[in-house]
């Protein structure tokens, strides 16, 4: 298996993934498709799904123009909303790219429609997260709750293998890690991977892993005594709510 980030707009992420075995891809969030048919022509590889992990426009605005230059592809998703799906999937439902397994996982809660994307092959297994799991952070609880997100974020994507690398929707980690580390300045791995950041000038952080997110994202990290003694809260479903709230106005 391999991935491709492809930055879009201003600070998106779409994917190209790629079953090397098969030549076979498969494009996540394809808001600018142009950029994507032409990475796509260069490789040699033939596109035949698109993986959409919610209906916002940001990435799935592209969905019309790309089934314009490629009719048939199957457009894979759980929202209505999405323009172009053709295939509703069900939670936990299975699916192939050539000889990669992907699973859908519904994550609800930044939409009622959101889905996350769990691809494995032999050796490799990567998630596609949209706007549920960031890179240090989450999506706002836009059509869920607290609740929810819990939900998507501690009985879903956190029980995937530690190794599994994380492809989220949008390039914010620098911005998390700095909430982070507001909420909790004195875990190291969070000081660690913001030195990081700040050090290499880095630009691009995707992927990241299961592991690396178990460690210093705040909003996996709802039950831990740091996080419910900054917030007041002891229930880590009150400590999802209040970081939300905390984070939706931080400068």
């Amino acid at each position: 298996m391999r991935v491709i980030p492809v930055p879009a707009l201003e600070d998106n992420y779409s994917y190209i993934i790629l079953d090397e075995k098969t030549s076979e891809a498969a494009v996540v969030d394809p808001v600018e498709p142009q950029k994507l048919m032409h990475i796509l022509q260069h490789l040699g590889a033939k596109l035949t799904s698109v993986l959409c992990t919610h209906h916002h426009w940001d990435h799935a605005g592209g969905n019309v123009e790309l089934i314009s230059k490629k009719p048939g592809l199957a457009v894979f998703g759980a929202d209505a909303r999405i323009p172009e799906i053709n295939y509703v999937v069900k939670d936990k439902e299975e699916f192939k790219i050539g000889s990669l397994v992907v699973q859908a996982l519904w994550t609800h809660c930044h939409t009622k429609g959101s889905v996350s994307y769990y691809v494995k092959d032999d050796s490799d297994r990567a998630v596609f997260t949209g706007d549920t799991l960031f890179l240090s952070g989450c999506g706002r609880f836009f059509e869920g709750t607290a609740a929810d997100m819990y939900n998507s974020l501690l009985h879903i994507l956190a029980t995937l293998p530690v190794e599994t690398k994380v492809y989220c929707g949008h390039e914010y980690t620098k911005a998390n890690l700095r909430f982070a580390q507001h909420v909790e300045p004195n875990n190291p791995h969070v000081a660690q991977k913001l030195q990081w950041m700040m050090n290499e000038n880095v630009t691009t952080t995707v992927p990241g892993t299961i592991g690396e997110e178990l460690l210093c994202n705040p909003f996996l990290r709802v039950n831990e005594p740091s996080l419910q003694a900054f917030t007041g809260k002891s229930d880590p479903i009150d400590v999802m709510q209040v970081l939300r709230e905390m984070k939706n106005n931080f400068k």
